[in-house]
């Protein structure tokens, strides 16, 4: 399902969670250092980069995406760590 509100288009799944996408970017093989930034919601909390998956996007471009925009930063991508559900109730 796809939903238009205040002009951005969101994705949902099939069970109505937003479809969202993220990277867990880390320096080097020795996966010792992580990036995180801040977030914009909450400036003084640190958060993975991460966010929307546009309609027909592939998840794994989406995530490259996000980690571009709002960390600068460009990679490459690894493992897929998991698919998680989240509480809008946080």
């Amino acid at each position: 399902m796809v939903k238009e509100k205040h002009g951005q288009i969101r994705t949902y799944d099939e069970e109505g969670y937003r479809r969202r996408a993220a990277c867990l970017c880390v320096r080097d093989n020795t996966e010792t250092e992580v990036l995180l930034v801040s977030g914009s919601r909450y400036p003084d909390r640190w958060v993975v980069p991460g966010g929307g998956v546009e309609p027909t996007e592939d998840v794994g471009v989406a995530a490259l995406r996000e980690v571009q925009e709002e960390a600068g930063v460009k990679g490459e991508l690894g493992r897929c760590l998991g698919v998680f559900e989240v509480s809008t109730d946080i």
